[in-house]
Formats: C-alpha cells, structure tokens, sequence
C-alpha cells in the first residue's frame, strides 16, 4: 500500500507538471531549467529530469552529506519516465483561449502540489530536489517554503538562460506550491495513519 501511493503521487505529480507545460503560460523553475537543456542539447525533458536527479544526488552527498536512497533513485526514474508518457500518450490537448490555458494552468498546479504531498507521505524517500529541500529544512530550520522559493530562483535563472519558458505562471507556481506542499503533506500522512493503519515503527524506520 506504501508503494501504490508512492508510485501514484508521482504519476498525479508528473500529470500536473504536464498540464502546466500544455497550458502554455509557464511552468516550473525545475521543468524551465529542463525544457531549457531539452532546447539547447536535445533528448526528452523526462530523461533531462533524471540527469539532473543524478546530479543533484551527488551534489547533495558531497555538499551536505545526502545519502542517496533506493526511494530517492525510484522517484528519479519514475517521474521522468512518468512524464514523458503522458507527453507521448497526447492526453492533455493544447488549448488556444487565455480562460481555458490559466484553468488548465490552476489545475496543473494544484494537481503537483497533491502529487507531491502524496508521494512522500508513505516515506519511502523524496526525489533528489525534494530530499535537499527537506534537509534543508531541517537542519537550517527554514521553512518549506523559503527553502523551495530559494532553489528555484536559481534554477529558473539557469534555465531562462538555456532559452527555457518564463511567464507569469513561472513565478506563481515557485511562490505557491511550497505553500501548498506544507499543507498536503500531513492530510497525506494521516491519511497513510488513520486508513491503511501504517505502523508507528515503520515511520520511524523510514524518517
């Protein structure tokens, strides 16, 4: 049960990001930097997801002393993958009128922030970016949302540089979702608790 809703967050998170690419008004600081490298180097944006997964990894051990675990590297492979099929199935149809793209935009982002909120309630390891958005939370004792806000203004310079998409959208999503995620982390985790009955121990064991 632990992995079915650690594999389904990641693909109602990959079916958000997504929404936001199709809606044509920004998306992402993270997917900016990656459709900025798909632009300037090639390959699929999932497959640029995972590269720099594996970068931030690394980085995340030597910086900080991250260790990188099997959760860790399965959100990696798993949401780029995730992403690039439902890119390839064309289930999200490009739209034309404003009012259509920023309902399609709002969904999007509201979808990511329970996608997020989804997967990492059972434990079983964040993603590279999300791991080092936690440890830092932790051990500088900044908010979620700080934390979230300062990573991604950075990767969003990096990746408007590549030529990746910046609008309004862009700036909403790196001031919004830190917010949301906070919130839907712990009805998630209750949820893991109260209706799958997770063991005590077993949240430790995985914290």
């Amino acid at each position: 049960m632990r992995y079915g809703m650690f594999m389904l967050g990641l693909f109602i998170g990959a079916f958000g990001c997504v929404l936001t690419i199709q809606a044509n008004m920004g998306v992402a600081p993270w997917d900016t930097f990656h459709i900025g490298l798909q632009k300037t180097f090639g390959l699929t944006i999932g497959i640029w997801s995972q590269i720099v997964g594996v970068v931030v990894i690394l980085s995340s051990y030597l910086l900080a002393k991250i260790k990188p675990t099997f959760g860790m590297f399965l959100n990696m492979v798993c949401f780029g993958s995730f992403l690039d099929l439902i890119l390839w199935w064309d289930i999200v149809p490009q739209i034309e009128g404003l009012f259509e793209r920023t309902v399609m935009f709002l969904m999007g982002m509201m979808i990511m922030g329970v996608g997020i909120g989804m997967y990492l309630s059972p434990r079983l390891g964040a993603g590279p970016r999300d791991s080092f958005m936690l440890a830092m939370n932790e051990r500088l004792g900044w908010s979620i949302q700080k934390v979230r806000l300062i990573i991604e203004v950075t990767v969003l310079i990096a990746g408007a540089a590549l030529g990746g998409p910046v609008s309004v959208g862009t700036v909403l999503i790196a001031l919004l979702t830190g917010p949301m995620i906070q919130r839907t982390i712990p009805f998630w985790q209750m949820v893991m608790k109260k209706q799958y009955a997770l063991p005590e121990r077993v949240e430790r064991r995985a914290s």
